[in-house]
């Protein structure tokens, strides 16, 4: 997760592409200061659907099993210019069939893993661009807007294990540029977008594709005080039935940051 990434906005989730997930971790900083190297082993979790199966009977006997911690980790090389920032992560995902009298078995293993290339780029002294591209499998649980790690897919062909889990593929997009217009006023334009290759045992409405944007315009009358409005776009696709939906909104918002330091 670079949270760097996150624009000026008024809007509070976010970008629907960015990774974004603050996770139970032991870490190591081996380098440190504004480029830097770091290594943890995360918390490990996923999220799972049965799809078209979700009322077989034999379904709630597959449990998840979660051994081994996720390997994640991240080099940052930061410049004048802004800084460019290569994150990865490998995870071991699995689940077991407790089923004993079942003429099936369901258990299975997936690896998860992801590479996210982020940056901060100093356009000029006015106008920083925030970029980010991720791509990987059975990563969701870690992004902003992302519903499953690990899909339902058809295996016919062994009639003992005939579905399977496998982990879906994701690619998550952040773009946008922050505009300093003058000491007081301030802008954030910029689009992001998720895309989840579904296995093809999923329900028709599961969640596909996400779009989202947005562009603002925000006054800071003194220092810790804004006021300003935006506005939003967001667009859902699902899988297969066809849905997809367009939303709108704008945002009217006032923020007073408030701080005391307080020494004994």
């Amino acid at each position: 997760m670079d949270i760097d990434v996150f624009p000026n906005s008024l809007e509070y989730w976010g970008p629907t592409g960015m990774v974004f997930f603050r996770n139970v971790q032991v870490r190591w900083t081996p380098i440190q200061g504004k480029s830097n190297v770091v290594i943890a082993l995360e918390r490990p979790g996923a999220s799972a659907d049965d799809g078209i199966y979700s009322d077989r009977v034999e379904l709630p006997g597959v449990k998840p099993q979660f051994k081994w911690p996720d390997l994640s980790g991240h080099a940052r090389y930061a410049g004048n210019w802004g800084y460019v920032q290569v994150g990865a992560i490998v995870r071991k995902l699995a689940w077991v069939d407790t089923n004993k009298a079942s003429a099936f078995n369901l258990s299975g293993t997936a690896i998860g893993w992801g590479v996210n290339i982020s940056s901060n780029l100093n356009v000029t002294k006015k106008d920083t661009g925030r970029f980010s591209v991720v791509y990987g499998e059975g990563i969701q649980n870690y992004m902003n807007d992302a519903p499953i790690d690990v899909g339902v897919k058809n295996n016919a062909a062994n009639p003992v294990s005939p579905i399977k889990g496998v982990a879906l593929p994701v690619l998550g997009v952040v773009a946008f540029l922050d505009h300093n217009w003058s000491e007081r006023f301030s802008s954030s334009l910029g689009y992001s977008m998720i895309n989840i290759d579904n296995s093809n045992a999923e329900t028709p409405s599961d969640f596909h594709q996400g779009h989202y944007a947005l562009v603002n315009l925000l006054y800071h009358p003194v220092k810790k005080v804004t006021i300003g409005s935006e506005f939003q776009f967001g667009r859902r696709v699902n899988f297969s039935d066809g849905f997809n939906v367009n939303d709108y909104r704008m945002q009217f918002s006032f923020r007073y940051d408030w701080s005391k330091s307080l020494e004994f």
